[in-house]
C-alpha cells in the first residue's frame, strides 16, 4: 500500500492555487474565509481520497463549494446597522493597480468568473471545469471564451487601443 504523502504539502503546493480561484469567484473580502474552510474539508476527506486522484481538481471542486456556500449566505443575511462606520475596514491585499481588473472579473457572470477562475487561474483542463460547474465541456469553453473576451473588452476600455 502506497502512503499518501502528509497534507502538509498538498496545502504547500496547492494552497496558493486554490487562494486565487477563490479570490477571482468570490472577490478578495471572503476568499480567505473559503480557502480556509476548503481546506477543512478536504483535511477530513483526504485519508480517504484515491492514491491516483487529481487533487488539484478534487481541491478546486471544494472550493467551488465553499465559494457557492458563501453567496448563498450572502443572499440571506443581511446586516443591519445603526451607523456606518467613520472609515471603511482595510484588506490585507493591496489592489494597487489591478483595481480595474476586480472591478471588471466582478462584472462577469458567476459562470464566467468560475470557468476562468478553474481554467485560466486553476489550470485545469475544461473537462474538469465542466464537471465542477455541472455542465457540457463545451459550455464550459463557451462561458470561459466569453468571460476572457469580457475582461479584454473591460481592459481595452480602460487602458485604451494602444495597451499599457
Amino acid at each position: 500500500m502506497e502512503m499518501k504523502r502528509p497534507f502538509e504539502s498538498v496545502i504547500r503546493e496547492h494552497g496558493p492555487t486554490v487562494l486565487r480561484v477563490c479570490r477571482v469567484v468570490l472577490g478578495l473580502h471572503d476568499a480567505e474565509d473559503a480557502w480556509s474552510e476548503t481546506f477543512l474539508s478536504a483535511m477530513r476527506a483526504y485519508p480517504d481520497l484515491a492514491g491516483d486522484a487529481n487533487i488539484e481538481a478534487w481541491l478546486v471542486t471544494i472550493a467551488h463549494r465553499k465559494a457557492l456556500d458563501v453567496v448563498r449566505s450572502q443572499r440571506h443575511h443581511v446586516v443591519v446597522v445603526d451607523e456606518l462606520p467613520e472609515r471603511a475596514a482595510t484588506i490585507a491585499v493591496s489592489l494597487g493597480a489591478h483595481q480595474e481588473l476586480w472591478d471588471a472579473v466582478k462584472g462577469l457572470s458567476m459562470k464566467q468568473r468560475q470557468a476562468v477562475a478553474y481554467h485560466y487561474v486553476a489550470g485545469l483542463p475544461y473537462r474538469d471545469v465542466a464537471e465542477i460547474l455541472g455542465g457540457t465541456t463545451d459550455a464550459a469553453r463557451r462561458a470561459a471564451a466569453d468571460g476572457i473576451k469580457s475582461l479584454r473588452t473591460t481592459y481595452l476600455d480602460v487602458y485604451g487601443r494602444g495597451g499599457h
